[in-house]
């Protein structure tokens, strides 16, 4: 280690001397001299130093939050930034040094071989011997101390790292050839996502301590070779507390948007998946969707999302809202990846009553590149509304496709959150019941539980208030009730699309960022949200495909035509370093 040591403990200078004059003193001391400490015992006392120096210090936020006090949207205007219960160095300090040894000289030499580029390339350069998947673990926790221990930079989006993530890429270095393209590649979960050795909170102090096996999909990203890197955070509970801001939770505290930290929305409940995509923090992330939370923070983020449709991924391990609703997804920089994690995390689950058992023909990293006779639906309102959305529409009539402006059939969708408020009201239980190792220690069975829990600190543990688990308690729809909302709502979905869809003979309906989410939702409809450009503010904003039950492999094709025409996603210019 050759930097100055100048560091103080209690007030005493440990070391005043460089470990390269160390080297020297080891030549020239007496052999009296020699009886004191070595250069491997100062080199122990520095590594006894680094451990108890604070790699992240907690600040004030009060300054921040004031400046956002008046923002013109209303979720933006925060009560709090900084977590007031994680404390970053316990997440940052198992791995930091490992992390230091990686050298700047190697991640300029990697950086424009990974930065912004596809898995099948990051791949290629694998197999070409210009680094390792172990040098690529370090290149993406390199970056995510780089911007996430500073203050000033961090996206607040990290809740943890796994720890053992090193040797495990250590490990598939020994064995690279003939595996998934996932092999090797660096993941990030929600933390609504159970995975082995890392606790998963949904954002909420009520499960700090929730440890878990891997959740379903989880096992299959390991089963393919995947790394997973470490959590993000969310929006508490999956945005299903509160009208909060988008992208905090208690544990967590603000995720912040690298387009414009406390400028622009995270979106959600997927902000620390979106972001954390965005600034190159890992390969790809998974995120979950009941309705929009998969494409809201695609669209604000400026990355590839889908939701798929309800069945094709489990949802056995995650911390639910509605087992009518909720979903996985992959949310990646690309459309090549999104198909390539999904169809890593693919698989038959006996234990998910809507789980699919079928082998798709489909090519899920599809590479068309024409959109020559694609017939699309756009909404009339939008085209008279959205001047991004207009110009997109003549660019795809350019490009050779047709543009069908229709105004969608009126339907009704009230009941969506009784479906919702009952169903968590039952799952929840069956999640702790069944997928939780301690949960007599967590002293939480229900939402009731969890209600009585924030109230007896709310300032920490509820600090936006918890006024949706107070609707689930509310709601008094019965059984049959709900199955009657539930039937209705998936009709009226459906019609939603089907209708344009049918007359007009459509490839897919296109939409803007989560805006029919809600529709998709209830129709049991997958979306795929791509990069579509950035308003004059520099906001991101993505266009959504919209299409039947099973066709997203039709999805990529079209998702991946239309990233190809417009080369529309940027990184974040302050994260591009």
């Amino acid at each position: 280690m050759k930097r100055e040591i100048n560091q103080f403990v209690g007030g005493t200078v440990l070391l005043l001397f460089t470990l390269q004059s160390c080297h020297f003193l080891e030549k020239e001391r007496t052999p009296e001299q020699k009886k004191g400490p070595s250069v491997a015992a100062v080199e122990k006392d520095v590594e006894e130093v680094e451990k108890k120096e604070p790699l992240w210090i907690s600040y004030n936020d009060s300054a921040e939050i004031a400046e956002n006090a008046n923002h013109e949207k209303e979720r933006m205007r925060y009560k709090f930034i900084q977590s007031k219960v994680l404390d970053k160095n316990k997440v940052f300090r198992p791995l930091h040094a490992e992390v230091v040894k990686f050298t700047d000289e190697t991640y300029r030499m990697m950086k424009p071989l990974v930065l912004e580029q596809n898995i099948p390339s990051i791949q290629k350069h694998i197999s070409e011997g210009k680094f390792s998947y172990l040098d690529l673990t370090l290149f993406y926790l390199h970056r995510i101390y780089t911007y996430e221990l500073p203050n000033e930079t961090t996206l607040n989006t990290i809740i943890a790292l796994n720890p053992d993530v090193l040797q495990q890429a250590r490990n598939l270095d020994k064995n690279s050839k003939g595996h998934h393209p996932i092999y090797g590649m660096p993941i990030l979960l929600k933390d609504n996502i159970g995975a082995a050795g890392m606790n998963t909170t949904a954002g909420a102090i009520a499960l700090q301590e929730n440890k878990t096996d891997d959740a379903f999909v989880v096992k299959r990203l390991k089963e393919n070779g995947a790394l997973i890197l470490g959590k993000v955070n969310l929006s508490e509970w999956a945005n299903f507390i509160c009208e909060c801001p988008n992208g905090q939770s208690a544990v967590g505290g603000q995720t912040l948007n690298p387009y414009g930290r406390r400028v622009f929305d995270t979106g959600g409940s997927s902000a620390g998946s979106g972001t954390s995509v965005a600034a190159n923090y890992a390969v790809a992330a998974v995120g979950t969707e009941t309705s929009g939370s998969i494409l809201s923070p695609s669209g604000q983020n400026s990355v590839v999302g889908l939701k798929p449709t309800i069945g094709l991924l489990s949802r056995t391990g995650i911390v639910p809202i509605s087992s009518t609703l909720d979903t996985p997804g992959p949310m990646t920089k690309n459309v090549t990846d999104n198909g390539i994690l999904l169809d890593a995390m693919r698989g038959f689950d006996e234990n998910d009553a809507k789980s699919v058992q079928a082998n798709w023909p489909e090519n899920w990293y599809a590479e068309e590149t024409n959109l020559k006779g694609k017939r699309f639906g756009a909404f009339k309102n939008y085209m008279e509304s959205d001047s991004i959305y207009r110009i997109t529409m003549e660019k795809l009539k350019v490009a050779g496709a047709t543009i069908i402006e229709f105004e969608p059939p009126e339907v009704e969708f009230n009941g969506f959150l009784s479906i919702l408020n009952i169903d968590m009201k039952n799952d929840l239980p069956h999640y702790i019941n069944t997928q939780i190792g301690n949960g007599d220690t967590l002293r939480i069975k229900d939402v009731q539980d969890v209600v009585e829990f924030n109230l007896q600190d709310s300032l920490i543990r509820i600090p936006y208030g918890q006024a949706r688990f107070d609707g689930i308690l509310a709601d008094t729809t019965s059984a049959d009730g709900l199955k009657l909302i539930k039937q209705r709502l998936k009709n009226n979905g459906r019609t939603y699309f089907n209708t344009p869809m049918n007359e007009h003979r459509l490839d897919a309906i296109l939409s803007i960022n989560n805006y029919d989410a809600g529709a998709a939702a209830v129709a049991e409809f997958p979306a795929l949200t791509v990069p579509l450009g950035y308003k004059d503010s520099g906001e991101p904003m993505n266009l959504t495909f919209i299409a039947k039950q099973y066709q997203e492999g039709k999805l990529y094709a079209l998702g991946k035509a239309f990233e190809t025409l417009t080369k529309a996603r940027k990184i974040p210019k302050e994260y591009k370093d």
